[in-house]
């Protein structure tokens, strides 16, 4: 009995150590472990980590009505999002699809609640790391997940297609299978959990966190290993360049030449191995002959996102002041695409794939200032190291990509991530964040 005792002490020492337990604050315990929870099951589904932020929201506002203290005005950059949300909620006046403006108002709450709530909650540096590492165990078994599906997919493509009439025609018809079968494994049809470009914008996170020290162990190189791994299945572009990007910055950081040779040789290597992605030269083939090729019914998916952009940037010349609220926005999108001749983009209602341009269209140009307003202050608060740029990079360039703010899992990750940045000891910092003079005693 004496080893099983043992066992089961172990792992209630090691729950504990993962989770945030404040004997004498069960509201700030219940938030942050549910934070923790939603982070997990991000990379699964956005239905499995929905409860978790309402519950986080939920405790975080009754931390809020509870609390004593003055809002820290060290911190007012973070009262962007909740003005950023009014503007949204005000355009329902001049929106006439208020329903479904309604319902992203809803998705959209959290942009309100959490950025108020980190101007109340006090944490600290352990506490906000445990985010990353529960959100890198959500990424560690999306990708065991992602990779048995393409697995069993693979597999049943294979048993499907073999044919036993002969030994030699049995081998040629297994490669043609697991060629075939190999579509499952590369792109979207690998993230079939969630949208490959948010796990994307996810592992880039947690690899500029966890890359800012020297890997120390074994397990911490078959992680990072795993992780470069799960990015160049997921095969997206706009990641590909942020992670070139986020490269270069570690070698340009480098003092020792000797150092810096080495890891520019292994960066070229990396570089050749990430172009053999065939998505990388599907994108390049397909970018190259948009001018040969323009016919619309031969649109592919980089000439439409080039059409999406170009499709916005004609309705925002058309109300630059006011835009068109967020319930029209993508009715009058759909309508330029129809005038536009672009049935392609019509037909499959895309947004406008990049939030600058998504949000002035929402609430012209005043809800693009603030925005963009955002962005230039987190520049100005990440410009203190290599890793903090890094982090900057990673979430400026996703927007420029994706209209992250429409869909819930990239509203509640960007609401809770980017205020933390914004907060006077960012969340990189490793020193105690507080949000209050700490009293110490004299003796």
């Amino acid at each position: 009995m004496k080893p099983s005792i043992t066992g089961l002490s172990n792992i209630s020492s090691r729950l504990t150590r993962m989770l945030y337990i404040e004997e004498q604050d069960w509201v700030l315990t219940i938030f942050w472990n549910s934070l923790y929870a939603a982070f997990f099951l991000l990379p699964l589904g956005i239905n499995l980590s929905t409860p978790f932020f309402i519950i986080s929201i939920i405790l975080g506002v009754i931390n809020v009505l509870r609390s004593n203290k003055k809002m820290v005005l060290d911190n007012k950059a973070l009262l962007l999002f909740p003005l950023y949300f009014l503007l949204m909620l005000i355009s329902l006046i001049y929106t006439d699809n208020v329903f479904d403006g309604i319902n992203l108002i809803q998705r959209s709450l959290a942009l309100f609640f959490f950025p108020i709530i980190f101007l109340y909650v006090k944490e600290d540096a352990a506490a906000v790391k445990k985010l990353f590492d529960f959100l890198l165990l959500g990424l560690l078994l999306s990708f065991f997940i992602n990779l048995s599906i393409a697995l069993y997919h693979c597999i049943l493509i294979i048993k499907d297609e073999i044919i036993f009439e002969s030994s030699l025609e049995m081998i040629s018809l297994i490669f043609s299978a697991f060629f075939h079968g190999w579509n499952y494994f590369i792109g979207a049809e690998f993230s079939s959990l969630v949208n490959p470009n948010y796990v994307s914008l996810y592992i880039l996170l947690v690899l500029s966190y966890y890359l800012k020290k020297n890997l120390q162990s074994r397990k911490q190189v078959v992680v990072v290993v795993i992780l470069f791994l799960y990015l160049f299945l997921l095969a997206s572009i706009a990641a590909y360049l942020i992670l070139a990007l986020m490269c270069l910055l570690l070698i340009f950081s480098i003092s020792d030449k000797s150092k810096k040779y080495t890891m520019t040789i292994v960066f070229l290597l990396g570089v050749i191995v990430f172009l053999k992605n065939p998505r990388v030269f599907d994108f390049y083939s397909n970018v190259t002959e948009l001018e040969a090729n323009p016919k619309i019914d031969n649109t592919t998916v980089e000439k439409s996102r080039l059409l999406t952009w170009h499709a916005s940037i004609k309705l925002i010349e058309e109300a630059p002041l006011l835009g068109y609220g967020v319930g029209d926005t993508n009715e009058v999108l759909m309508q330029k695409y129809k005038e536009l001749n672009y049935f392609h983009n019509y037909n499959n209602q895309y947004n406008a794939h990049n939030q600058f341009l998504q949000t002035f269209l929402q609430t012209g140009i005043i809800g693009f200032g603030v925005l963009t307003n955002i962005f230039v202050l987190l520049a100005l608060r990440m410009n203190r190291s290599r890793n903090e740029l890094s982090v900057f990079l990673i979430l400026f360039i996703s927007l420029f990509f994706e209209s992250m703010l429409v869909r819930f899992n990239g509203i509640v990750f960007l609401s809770i991530i980017i205020p933390l940045l914004l907060k006077k000891r960012s969340i990189l910092s490793s020193r105690i964040i507080r949000n209050e003079p700490v009293v110490r005693e004299h003796g």
